[in-house]
């Protein structure tokens, strides 16, 4: 649902352009105003056309390994500091795990130190469902992404509001 305060992708606010950009290296159109020009286009066809560079058709493995270079972040770390068994972990990142739960992926994205925007399209390619600020687990996560928390941090904000933790 998308209301004035809230993108389509739960996220605050409507321009989620960030630093990201498109294939072209101009800035990248937020959910939003793709939403609107896929509503407003005289085709399917011609919206594809006119947005083929913001479309993007990645598996979970491809936006890791998208992630790990836009950041300059290095597989290894990132998986050392997730908690994740580090056989699962590999595993998740060449896309021999492509649904991990929900919890795996939100301590690779505490890992990786990403925004809740980020966070959320990592569940969305993950196949997850995305962080919802009205389920007490969820925010709480949310609020440890927005405080740059470690995976072990997290657990124990979790442990305190007698949430279960993100891995066991």
């Amino acid at each position: 649902m998308t209301d004035k305060t809230h993108g389509a992708d739960g996220m605050h606010g409507t321009n989620g352009a960030e630093s990201m950009s498109n294939a072209d290296g101009a800035p990248a159109k937020d959910t939003g105003e793709l939403e609107h020009e896929l509503a407003s286009a005289q085709s399917v066809a011609s919206y594809f056309e006119a947005n083929a560079a913001e479309l993007r058709d990645e598996t979970l493995a491809m936006h890791l390994a998208r992630l790990l270079a836009e950041k300059g972040l290095e597989k290894s770390d990132v998986i050392a500091r997730s908690g994740l068994d580090e056989l699962y972990a590999y595993h998740i990142f060449a896309g021999r795990k492509p649904h991990p739960a929900k919890a795996k992926v939100l301590a690779l994205a505490l890992a990786m130190h990403l925004t809740r925007k980020e966070t959320q399209h990592l569940l969305y390619y993950a196949g997850a469902t995305p962080l919802y600020v009205r389920n007490p687990w969820d925010s709480a996560v949310a609020y440890a992404i927005e405080h740059h928390m470690t995976v072990i941090d997290a657990n124990l904000l979790l442990d305190s509001l007698g949430q279960s933790p993100l891995l066991v």
